[in-house]
């Protein structure tokens, strides 16, 4: 059980990211941003990158906001799911 809840959780990061990723190369695209799909996933990913954006102006017309947002991702997908790996060895003990 403890592996299929592993398992999920990494599943469900690993979409986040891709999602956020998807947002960022369709925010080039305004035809993109205009759709049903982009608004979606403007939706799912914008409460995430906006607190990147708040904080990081732009450089001209040049955002490096979501790039700071992915990094900073990664490292908080590796410190969850390791918490949640050392929960489930000690429930499971």
């Amino acid at each position: 059980m403890a592996l299929y809840i592993l398992q999920f959780g990494e599943y469900i990061f690993e979409l986040y990211y891709w999602l956020i990723l998807i947002s960022i190369f369709g925010s080039w695209f305004p035809r993109f941003q205009s759709s049903k799909f982009g608004i979606w996933i403007s939706k799912l990913v914008e409460p995430y990158l906006g607190i990147f954006r708040r904080f990081i102006p732009p450089l001209g017309p040049i955002d490096i906001s979501p790039i700071i947002a992915l990094f900073i991702f990664r490292y908080l997908r590796t410190f969850a799911m390791e918490g949640l790996r050392q929960s489930l060895n000690v429930i499971s003990a």
